[in-house]
């Protein structure tokens, strides 16, 4: 009875229940989408405000921020050209602000006191007229003159019984070099220098059979031979009697000679003829052997402009020299003609009596393009 009555129970209630679940469902599914409804209002009222605020506020940043932004780029652009213009200025300063006495520089120009360029080797003088010499260089050796050289042999066959000089001894004219004994007569002779003169080789000793080989080389060494070669090119130039500036290869010693001798015949290895000037050697300056140059006058002109040719230096590919103005010294393009082996003729561009470099130019080119350097910097 009991579990009947339990039975009854519980049914009822599922009933009950299950008529209750429509309205709990519809009432929760009203609540959503009031809440949904609520939800977009809200999310639309606050996307409007805030697109319209958002915009609002962009045009103020825009109209403020652009306006200050642009204002500091203006301010940093003022400030960068106020420094680039203030490093302008520095290098300026630098450029021309050294005030020393040497090197001061304007438009290829420089600036030099007197104190300075006598520090420093510079010369000048005033253009005026001047001898232009043409000459050949040629090269070439101090050698024996052959002249004046003797090959000593005994006048017979024989045995050296002795010897009576030594090589490089001075010897003259009848002084007695050797002793011989002849292999005919078995008579003792003396054999003798022919002329006066150095013993410049001794070719026996005691004992030695003299059978007509050389015994000794005399040489007068009063004068001597500079003997040249003369290249094809040139020997047309070249005659004798003309004259030849012999010196050293430092130019410490030189003598003015002439050319005595030019050979008819060429040297097969060389294909030089060669050319002799006989020199005066009383001193001994002139050894044989010892190498030589030569200048050789192959013609002159009295230039009415002329410079030395050190005053001609090479600037942007032109000849210039310096003129002087004041302290000031200012290239001056040339126009060079016949150049000699001292001076150079000038055809245009300096005139009679202007004051211009003659010695010491490479120092004013140097301190120039220095100057230069330093303005493109």
């Amino acid at each position: 009875m009991n579990r009947k009555l339990l039975s009854i129970a519980v049914l009822g209630l599922a009933l009950f229940a299950w008529q209750l679940t429509p309205t709990i469902i519809t009432s929760a599914k009203a609540e959503t989408e009031a809440h949904d409804d609520h939800g977009h209002d809200e999310q639309k009222d606050h996307g409007h405000d805030d697109g319209h605020e958002h915009e609002d506020a962009h045009d103020e940043t825009d109209g403020d921020d652009h306006g200050d932004d642009h204002s500091e780029e203006g301010d940093n652009h003022d400030e960068h050209g106020h420094d680039s213009h203030k490093k302008e200025d520095s290098h300026d300063d630098h450029g021309h602000g050294g005030g020393d006495d040497h090197g001061e520089h304007e438009e290829g120009k420089v600036e030099i006191t007197p104190d300075a360029a006598k520090l420093t080797g510079i010369q000048v003088q005033q253009a005026g007229s001047a001898l232009v010499a043409m000459t050949t260089p040629l090269t070439g050796r101090i050698t024996l003159n052959e002249n004046t050289t003797a090959n000593v042999r005994a006048r017979f066959p024989g045995f050296v019984k002795a010897v009576h000089v030594n090589l490089g001894d001075t010897v003259t004219k009848g002084q007695k070099l050797a002793t011989v004994e002849s292999n005919e007569s078995l008579k003792i002779y003396s054999v003798t220098a022919p002329i006066d003169g150095v013993i410049l080789r001794r070719e026996t000793n005691i004992g030695d059979v003299t059978d007509g080989k050389e015994l000794f080389v005399i040489a007068d060494l009063s004068t001597v031979w500079a003997k040249y070669h003369i290249f094809p090119r040139d020997v047309a130039n070249i005659k004798k009697g003309q004259p030849v500036v012999v010196h050293t290869l430092d130019e410490k010693t030189s003598q003015n000679a002439q050319i005595s001798m030019l050979f008819p015949t060429t040297d097969a290895l060389s294909q030089t003829v060669i050319a002799i000037a006989e020199l005066p050697n009383e001193n001994g300056v002139w050894r044989p052997g010892m190498t030589i140059e030569g200048d050789i006058k192959v013609g002159e002109k009295q230039a009415a402009i002329a410079v030395p040719r050190d005053a001609l230096q090479f600037m942007e590919d032109q000849q210039v020299v310096f003129v002087k103005s004041g302290n000031t010294y200012e290239p001056r393009p040339v126009s060079v003609g016949m150049t000699g082996t001292d001076n150079a003729e000038i055809t245009s561009g300096l005139k009679r009596g202007e004051t211009y470099v003659s010695a010491g130019s490479f120092v004013i080119k140097a301190d120039i393009l220095k100057g230069t350097a330093a303005h493109e910097h």
